[in-house]
Formats: C-alpha cells, sequence, structure tokens
C-alpha cells in the first residue's frame, strides 16, 4: 500500500503530532507499506537542527512562527502538488484540517483516492499562539470575536471538514464522542499514538546514573517526573503549586524533573524559585524523545497537570515505564487513567492533587499500582497500532471503492476500467 501522510509539523519540532506520525510511518514501512511523509521544511532556520529522510518530502513554509516554534505553512505547496504526479498513493492520511487538510480535500478528489483524518488537537485552546486572539491583550470586542472563534467557527469548521474525510481516527473513546456530537457522521474509529518496543525495555544502568546524578546517594531520597511542553494550556503554573503542597505533606525529600522547553519557562523559574522549590524542582528543557524514556525509567511516579490533552502519549510513555499516574481530569486523561489501579485524577484542586501525589508514593500497594500502569501501556504497542491501522485503510478503500461503483451504477454509465477490487468480488 502506498500511504501519503500530510502534516503542518513534524520533527525537529518538539510535539504529539509529530510523535504520533513518525511513530506510525515507522511501523507501517516494518510492514511493508511505502509512506510518503509531507512535512514543513524547517531548513530556513538552522537553530531547528534539520535533518533529511528517506521518504520524507518537505514544502515551503512562511518564515513567520508561532510563539511555540509552529510555523505557517504556504495554502497551496507545489512540493505537495508533485509529490502527488510523481507517486500513486492509495490513500492520504492527513494529521491537521487546515493548510494541509484543505490540500488533502483536493487531492484526494482529484486522485479518487480516501482521505483520512486524525483528530489530534482541540484548536479552540491552542487559538492564543496567534497574537489577535490573546484574550488578555484584546479589548471588548476583540474578546467577543474571539469568543465567537472558539465557540462557533472552529466547531463549524471542524464539522464540515471531517464531514468531507472518508474515515477520522480519533485518539481516545472520549474523543470520538466529542467530535460525533459536534455533527461529524463519517466513519470514525479510535486509533490511539502507539510506543515503540524500545519504550518498553529499561537500561539500568542509564536509570542508575539519573538517579545518582539529581539524588546523590541519598538512599532514601525520591524521584518523579512531568514532561510537557512549558506553556499556558498544559497548566504548569498548577503543577508548581501542587508540587509546592506535595512537598509540605511528605516526610521525605524529593525531586522533580520537568522536561520539555516553552515560552514560560523563564516565568517558571521565578516562580519556583519565589516558592522555594529551586532544590526541589530542576528544568531540564527538551530532551530527546529516546532519552525521555530513561528518565521515565529513573523515576518513580508521573505528575501531570495539562487540560489540553486529546489522548495523552505522555501519560502511555509513563506508564510502560511503571510510573503510575497523578493528574488533572481532563478529557485524554480520563480515556487512561484509572482511579486507585493505575494512578489518580483529580479536580483541578492543588489539596486534592497533592493529598492523591502523597497517597500514592506512600500506599503499601505502591507496586501494585506500578504494575497496572506497565498493563495498561501494554495495551499500545506501536506495532499492534499499525496493523489496526492497515486494516481500517483498506477498509477505507474498500467502501469508496462501492461508493464508486454506485455513483456509476445508478447514473447509467460504465467503468471506463474495472476495479481490480470489483474483479475479485465477482468473480
Amino acid at each position: 500500500m502506498k500511504i501519503a501522510m500530510l502534516t503542518n509539523n513534524y520533527k525537529p519540532f518538539v510535539g504529539g503530532v509529530p510523535i504520533s506520525v513518525e511513530r506510525l510511518a515507522k511501523e507501517l514501512r516494518k510492514q511493508g507499506h511505502k509512506v510518503t511523509v509531507f512535512a514543513p521544511d524547517y531548513g530556513f532556520d538552522p537553530r531547528y537542527g534539520q535533518v533529511e529522510e528517506d521518504d520524507v518530502i518537505r514544502f515551503q513554509v512562511t518564515r513567520q512562527k508561532m510563539e511555540n516554534g509552529m510555523v505557517y505553512p504556504k495554502l497551496v505547496s507545489r512540493e505537495i502538488w508533485k509529490g502527488f504526479k510523481e507517486h500513486e498513493f492509495d490513500c492520504i492520511h492527513v494529521h491537521q484540517p487546515m493548510f494541509v487538510g484543505t490540500q488533502a480535500l483536493y487531492l484526494g478528489q482529484k486522485y479518487q483516492i480516501p482521505v483520512i483524518y486524525t483528530y489530534h488537537t482541540r484548536y479552540e485552546d491552542y487559538l492564543h499562539y496567534i497574537p489577535f486572539f490573546r484574550e488578555e491583550q484584546a479589548g471588548m470586542w476583540r474578546k467577543k470575536l474571539i469568543r465567537f472563534a472558539k465557540d462557533t467557527v472552529i466547531p463549524g469548521y471542524m464539522k464540515w471538514f471531517t464531514n468531507k474525510c472518508d474515515l477520522i481516527f480519533a485518539p481516545t473513546p472520549g474523543m470520538q464522542n466529542r467530535i460525533r456530537e459536534n455533527g461529524t457522521e463519517v466513519s470514525m474509529a479510535v486509533l490511539p499514538t502507539g510506543l515503540d518496543d524500545s519504550f518498553y525495555i529499561e537500561d539500568e544502568e542509564k536509570t542508575k546514573t539519573i538517579r545518582r546524578q539529581y539524588l546523590g546517594e541519598e538512599k532514601n531520597g525520591h524521584l518523579f517526573c512531568s514532561v510537557s511542553r512549558l506553556e499556558e494550556e498544559k497548566n504548569p503554573i498548577f503543577l508548581l503549586n501542587g508540587i509546592r503542597c506535595l512537598k509540605e505533606k511528605l516526610p521525605f525529600s524529593f525531586r522533580v524533573l520537568l522536561l520539555g522547553e516553552g515560552s514560560m519557562r523563564k516565568e517558571l523559574e521565578v516562580l519556583a524559585e519565589q516558592m522555594g522549590l529551586s532544590d526541589t524542582v530542576v528544568f531540564l528543557g527538551n530532551i530527546s524523545n529516546e532519552d525521555v524514556k530513561q528518565y521515565l525509567y529513573a523515576s518513580e511516579l508521573f505528575l501531570f497537570a495539562s487540560k489540553s490533552e486529546t489522548q495523552g502519549i505522555v501519560l502511555e510513555e509513563a506508564m510502560a515505564a511503571g510510573n503510575p499516574i497523578v493528574a488533572v481530569r481532563a478529557s485524554g486523561v480520563e480515556d487512561v487513567v484509572r482511579n486507585g489501579i493505575n494512578g489518580y485524577m483529580t479536580e483541578e484542586d492543588v489539596e486534592i492533587w497533592s493529598d492523591k501525589a502523597a497517597e500514592l508514593i506512600q500506599s503499601p500497594d505502591y507496586r501494585q499500582v506500578c504494575m497496572e500502569a506497565r498493563k495498561t501501556a501494554e495495551g499500545y504497542r506501536a506495532s499492534r497500532l499499525a496493523a489496526h491501522a492497515e486494516t481500517l485503510y483498506r477498509q477505507c478503500m474498500e467502501r469508496k471503492e462501492e461508493m464508486r461503483y454506485e455513483e456509476h451504477t445508478k447514473s447509467g454509465k460504465e467503468h471506463s476500467a474495472v476495479s481490480v477490487l470489483r474483479l475479485f468480488k465477482t468473480s
């Protein structure tokens, strides 16, 4: 099968979508499929450190960037159109509804191939990255426009776009329900982002090195971890407040490693110092995905406060390393965390959140909860999910073929060429 994947952001940009695209493409290739990823060209800025890869076609973007490092693709990309002329793709898997999304719809119609879309992001939560949509800088009328965009324009566009696709992948059952409630009527399936097999294998020497680096020789010290971009929608100020409360409740010392970068880092470092957390919280910045795994294995508890997850990839990664989760209840979290089984999720209340973290790390059942976290992660192996994706692609292609056949039959026209699929079905 020849699959075209279109995305507005990809490596070296750090985020959930690039991880999801890379892992699915990698596993599908292992299973013998030809996957071509169409992704932005970050070469205009050497700070990105872009590395060229086989089967990745880079398209030009504007040089304007959002605060979080995302780029703005052009509305029409010559590189994408040229790539489609040179390859005979069987289906298109697009990962955003704007920019590459509209091009995917056009190309799907032009080449009569199905368009599959993965709903990765709740875009209403990310409008503030565009300067015009920052409410704190807006007057009354602009605030009304921003609210109208969040409540009406984005949901309306998402309803229109998803119903133009042939199949929608939702990362979780909860997100699938949300999409359906917004008016999407086309076929849908749940397909989370998978984990590489390497995530299930610990390098014990690296684990010991990391623990020694941050705990020294302190035998009774504990190491916790959190991974997210340091941006408003990830709720990092709540996380720091929760850690401060946790510090008051635990009878032993601990350190928290914060992995991730973002526009709020300096503000958070100052805030941590003001809270007396300078020796407790360690800001590590961006860490490669391979190294993130090592830090997770070195940790005993995963702390999370984000309210904008569609699936919480990092929660799956943390559980694969045996970390129980303590998180704020939110979409994406609810589909992964089972209270009292593999962790806890609480309301957005620092006292309740820190109580659960303190209860869990001191619980006599802590080891059992760690085991349950690992069991949960087993269901997210990338190889298994890629095989499921292949089945869904094929079913979608068959439905598309059936619809084309029925349209030709109803119109009284004959196929100029009978499809291979139809020959097999009638033989």
